[in-house]
């Protein structure tokens, strides 16, 4: 995680009809290059955390919610069609897509997961640590 816990960061979709805050620290930038990310991104999703008694919907005009699993929803502005959230049911954190932050953000990529789902079109070629699947709370600061 990084910052300290009076920091605020801000941040929001495309069109500006959802926007956020955030207060406190956030967890560095994982690559998920799952399935579902790749559907939502093109490619790999580059997703930050926060627990979710931080987050704040400060413009919620746009604001959609989308079952993708049992065990989690996206959050999107159904006007622009940017992803916003990574939410599971059962943490009390929630993934922020880390694009969708007012910069700078002064964040750092820590590591990527669901590197065997991972599209055949790259590589991942930096140092980081990867997982096959979850990290399950392996790289620093990835809290429930």
């Amino acid at each position: 995680m990084m910052g300290n816990v009076d920091k605020v960061s801000e941040g929001g979709c495309l069109c500006g009809a959802v926007r956020y805050a955030v207060k406190g620290p956030l967890r560095n930038v994982v690559n998920c290059h799952c399935g579902s990310c790749q559907k939502q991104h093109g490619g790999f999703g580059a997703h930050t955390k926060a627990r979710k008694v931080n987050i704040s919907i400060t413009k919620s005009d746009g604001l959609s919610w989308y079952q993708t699993s049992d065990v989690a929803r996206r959050g999107f502005c159904n006007k622009c069609g940017t992803g916003l959230f990574w939410e599971p049911f059962n943490l009390d954190a929630t993934g922020i897509i880390a694009g969708t932050l007012d910069g700078p953000t002064g964040l750092k990529t820590m590591g990527h997961i669901f590197v065997g789902e991972k599209s055949d079109y790259y590589e991942i070629t930096d140092e980081h640590p990867q997982f096959e699947g979850s990290s399950d709370g392996e790289l620093v600061g990835d809290y429930a």
